[in-house]
């Protein structure tokens, strides 16, 4: 993220990476993430997360305002356990939580972060944030990427939950 608080990312769609590979990475850490997406005004996206990693138990709360399909402004603060289970109260009833474990590799000056959800044994999500929207991404020759989906909202987060509320995670 900028120090102006904007996010820009891209995004692919990748075939199912070995988890054993990416685990061996150099600099690799694995994040265990419940993701929760909280009630929120219009244009706007809350969510809470609970993550797990080597070091312990960590909580953090996000707002996101989209700017366009690359970019959005983001406020992210890490919170105690009490402020997140008095924010899940607010959790939003059309989307179900997320789980995903996240592989956080350093690559090339880039951070790739590879979402692999429960729900999707032959595919799975690659971020990588980036300093502008002209910047070039790395990616290595050990992902096969299947599309890039940046901008596609069938694809965030928020819409995955949306999905799994009514049962209709894409297969």
């Amino acid at each position: 993220m900028s120090n102006d608080g904007r996010e820009i990312e891209r995004k692919y769609l990748i075939a199912m990476p070995d988890r054993a590979a990416l685990a061996s990475q150099r600099g690799c850490v694995i994040w265990r993430v419940t993701q929760t997406y909280l009630a929120a005004p219009e244009g706007e996206t809350r969510r809470v997360r609970r993550i797990v990693t080597d070091d312990g138990e960590h909580f953090t709360r996000t707002f996101k305002r989209r700017i366009d399909f690359m970019s959005c402004m983001e406020d992210e603060a890490e919170i105690s356990r009490e402020e997140y289970e008095a924010l899940i109260a607010e959790a939003d009833p059309e989307r179900r939580p997320i789980i995903k474990v996240r592989y956080r590799i350093p690559y090339m000056g880039q951070l790739l972060e590879v979402d692999i959800y429960p729900f999707w044994t032959d595919r799975a999500v690659l971020e990588i944030e980036l300093p502008d929207e002209q910047a070039r991404t790395d990616i290595p020759a050990w992902i096969r990427v299947l599309r890039e989906v940046t901008g596609e909202r069938a694809y965030s987060n928020a819409e995955l939950a949306r999905e799994a509320a009514g049962g209709r995670v894409r297969s």
